[in-house]
């Protein structure tokens, strides 16, 4: 008989290895190899491959009807899966620990089960006394939901095998999921792709929409593996600070929605509550007259979303000033800060900068750049941003404001929250109709970069000569 081999898998990235040793070579991680067992099949001739049958061929054009959708009763969430769930969908929602993922799903599984379906919770982590508290701390332990506390693979899929007319089915987490027949442990690589792809043939084969909850690694991303998110149809993560209350479910992945769609959510005594209008709550303690807050128009798939950027610079104590960002891309400050120097004639590199997008959001597109360099301005200058005004557009690197998507969108937000005035890049005539403003907002267009900073440095405190013997304020800007 032929011997079973070894071999050392990366729980990070699933890169194999002949060997064991300290850092991966496909992700560059450091211990995250595992060793798992190989059966090695016996010599000899291999079987004959049976016949298939022939597939059929259909043309690309046909008759398609939008799929049908089970709503969980939270408007939220369902904007994020594209309307609800898909029957025979597998659905993957990351986050860290602690974030709230266990609870929104046993919120949305016992709304879908006080709507008629059928709706099983299989845990592997908690008690059934535990998701028993839980669901009793948020209101919903009278729901007609089958639960369950298992691990082993052969028991879950048996199980589900018995049940008829099944909607939903959620499998909190994924990582605690075994097979026998793999000799590694549980959370493997091996492990978590074995599971998932069982589970998920038997959700498309039963029609039931298929929950999975998994883990992140220190770095936010999938833990072991990433392998995960080309197995499933759509990808759900979690985010948030938990020394804030609000909470951002966003799709990173949906086959039958939109991606970078985003829901938001409050955390409270009793579970997740719906943030209708994010916009209003993520402004609702600005202070108006303060420099370095500038409110930013952003866009988060479909849904506008304003926040405010802040930002303070202090003198640096060191040789090495400091750059702290919360909420938005390091690499874009460090490019701002560049253009701000060699383009708008500002200097400050001797300063510490901080940055930060309030309420705990985090912004990744691109036309946040202008509301960043107004915050970042006002802040060197000392002089407060007009706060009625909001920002959005892209910097270059020769200073340039380029164009943006959605500006209508994000026009009628801002008006809609009572700003009557926006800054944004100026129109340029591509034979397209008119851009429509909403009546009463001042549009305010900037082609440039120093045209932004012009009003600030107009009223900027120049450094004093050298015989006044005065210290300038060190987070103010100076210009040449």
């Amino acid at each position: 008989m032929a011997k079973p081999s070894h071999r050392f898998v990366c729980q990070s990235c699933g890169t194999v290895h002949p060997k064991w040793q300290g850092k991966c070579e496909g992700c560059g991680a450091w211990n995250t190899l595992a060793e798992e067992v190989v059966e090695a099949r016996a010599p000899g001739p291999a079987k004959a491959a049976l016949g298939g049958r022939r597939v059929e061929f259909v043309p690309l054009k046909g008759q398609s009807s939008p799929p049908p959708r089970t709503r969980t009763g939270m408007a939220e969430l369902d904007r994020v899966l594209g309307g609800g769930f898909v029957p025979g969908s597998v659905v993957l929602v990351g986050g860290d620990p602690g974030i709230g993922k266990s609870t929104i799903l046993l919120q949305a599984a016992a709304r879908v089960a006080e709507a008629g379906k059928r709706t099983l919770y299989v845990s592997g982590e908690e008690a059934i006394e535990q998701v028993r508290l839980r669901a009793l701390r948020l209101g919903v332990s009278g729901a007609p939901l089958g639960l369950a506390a298992a691990s082993s693979l052969r028991d879950i899929l048996a199980s589900l095998e018995e049940e008829r007319d099944v909607g939903l089915v959620i499998m909190d987490s994924i990582q605690t999921v075994w097979l026998d027949s793999l000799d590694s442990a549980p959370g493997t690589v091996s492990q978590v792709r074995a599971c998932a792809a069982e589970l998920g043939r038997l959700a498309k084969s039963r029609g039931f929409a298929l929950v999975l909850v998994g883990h992140v690694t220190k770095e936010g991303t999938l833990a072991g593996p990433r392998v995960l998110e080309h197995m499933v149809d759509a990808t759900l993560y979690f985010e948030g600070d938990r020394g804030h209350q609000f909470r951002i479910l966003r799709a990173t992945k949906n086959r039958f929605g939109a991606t970078d769609e985003i829901g938001v959510f409050e955390m409270t005594e009793t579970g997740l509550a719906e943030v209708p209008n994010p916009s209003a709550l993520f402004l609702a303690e600005r202070r108006g007259n303060v420099s370095g807050s500038a409110v930013f128009a952003g866009l988060e798939g479909t849904r506008p979303v304003l926040v405010e950027v802040q930002a303070l610079l202090s003198p640096s104590a060191g040789g090495s000033p400091r750059r702290q960002v919360v909420g938005w891309d390091s690499g874009r400050l460090a490019m701002l800060l560049a253009v701000l120097e060699s383009r708008c004639r500002m200097t400050l590199g001797m300063n510490d900068v901080y940055l930060n997008i309030a309420g705990g959001l985090r912004i990744n597109e691109p036309a946040a750049d202008l509301a960043v360099a107004a915050a970042l301005v006002s802040a060197a200058t000392d002089r407060p941003c007009s706060p009625d005004t909001v920002y959005f557009g892209e910097v270059g690197l020769s200073g340039e404001i380029r164009q943006v998507a959605q500006t209508e969108l994000r026009l009628r937000e801002a008006a809609k929250l009572g700003f009557s005035a926006a800054t944004l890049p100026r129109r340029v005539a591509r034979g397209g109709r008119a851009l429509s403003a909403p009546e009463g907002l001042r549009l305010s267009e900037t082609g440039h970069l120093a045209d932004l900073v012009a009003p600030f440095a107009a009223g900027a405190t120049r450094k004093p000569a050298a015989k006044e013997k005065a210290k300038p304020e060190p987070a103010e800007a100076e210009f040449d």
